[in-house]
């Protein structure tokens, strides 16, 4: 097998290609000869040593994988060899075979492609549970999408769609704006300055957005309390802007609003039933063609450096993919 290695922590421009022998599975995991590989900004974390999860050295990092299953261990039943999958794993995407926990490996839909096999786990379950079991976005209300181009934003803006809610994006460029209106965004205003904050007002008639959907923190988080519906949710989803928010607690209590986390990755310890039933209910959607994976660039495994670079430049939208 081929794999992109971390050697020591460092940067992706540090990742080199090694040649390993191929792995076997243990008791309750799959081996996966991987097709396509989906690229998150956790893995330059990961890379860099900054991530809540450290793997020992050397690993490959990657965490979301499509393919073919190879073979499994002992105790898995519910795949069998030959089976088109996608899995989520901690690590060890960013390879030519890879071992994945069982319980993070799911059969494809025949309609799914691997792309968008690669590019579906993570962020549709991310912006799932966020809207459906975090905020309980109902129809009819106004969900507001921040970086609404970028793999959870887009995911959360045809979720929301599909959902039956009013769907605004902010986004930091007329390109990546056109992409979230071209994917279910009613409409979507430039966040580089604060005049979307008025904008939103606008669009919503003085009443301000009901449920907010923010990875963003930083300034935008501090921002979206001025435009927030009475009794409105604002999702903590993460901080892409590299800066933890605080928040004075009486606006919380001046207009009943709610601040709501989520940590998708817990529900595996403490709600794992949860999942199966989310990814179902996801296929459905996909079935309808009411989801949709967006796929900005495909690079060969041993690009993993510049298809990061992309990410981490925020010159991507959607989801960047690896090919081994």
């Amino acid at each position: 097998m081929r794999a992109m290695i971390v050697g020591e922590w460092g940067e992706p421009a540090d990742l080199h290609l090694a040649e390993l022998p191929d792995p076997q599975p243990k008791v309750g995991t799959v081996a996966i000869d991987v097709e396509a590989i989906g690229c998150n900004f956790f893995d330059i974390l990961m890379v860099q040593g900054k991530y809540q999860v450290r793997p020992p050295l050397p690993f490959a990092p990657g965490g979301e994988i499509a393919g073919s299953v190879r073979a499994v261990g002992d105790g898995v039943g519910h795949v069998k060899p030959g089976d088109r999958v996608f899995a989520m794993l901690g690590w060890g995407g960013y390879a030519s075979v890879a071992i994945a926990p069982a319980a993070g490996v799911v059969q494809m839909p025949a309609s799914m492609s691997f792309e968008h096999g690669a590019a579906f786990g993570i962020v549709y379950q991310t912006s799932y549970f966020a809207l459906v079991h975090r905020t309980t976005l109902r129809p009819g209300e106004t969900l507001l999408v921040h970086a609404a181009a970028g793999g959870v934003g887009l995911a959360a803006v045809q979720i929301g769609r599909a959902l039956g809610a009013r769907v605004l994006a902010t986004a930091g460029s007329a390109q990546k704006l056109a992409v979230a209106r071209e994917h279910g965004a009613e409409e979507a205003f430039d966040y580089s300055t604060p005049e979307w904050v008025d904008r939103v007002r606008e669009a919503t008639g003085g009443r301000g957005a009901d449920v907010i959907y923010d990875p963003v923190g930083g300034e935008i988080f501090d921002l979206s309390t001025k435009c927030i519906a009475f009794g409105g949710r604002l999702l903590v989803i993460g901080f892409a802007s590299g800066t933890i928010p605080t928040i004075a607690v009486n606006r919380i209590l001046l207009k009943n609003i709610s601040i709501v986390g989520l940590h998708w990755g817990a529900y595996r310890t403490h709600d794992p039933d949860k999942i199966p039933q989310a990814t179902q209910e996801l296929f459905a959607l996909y079935e309808k063609g009411a989801i949709r994976p967006v796929v900005s660039s495909v690079h060969p495994l041993t690009e993993a450096a510049a298809a990061l670079a992309e990410i981490s430049s925020r010159k991507s939208y959607g989801k960047v993919l690896l090919r081994p």
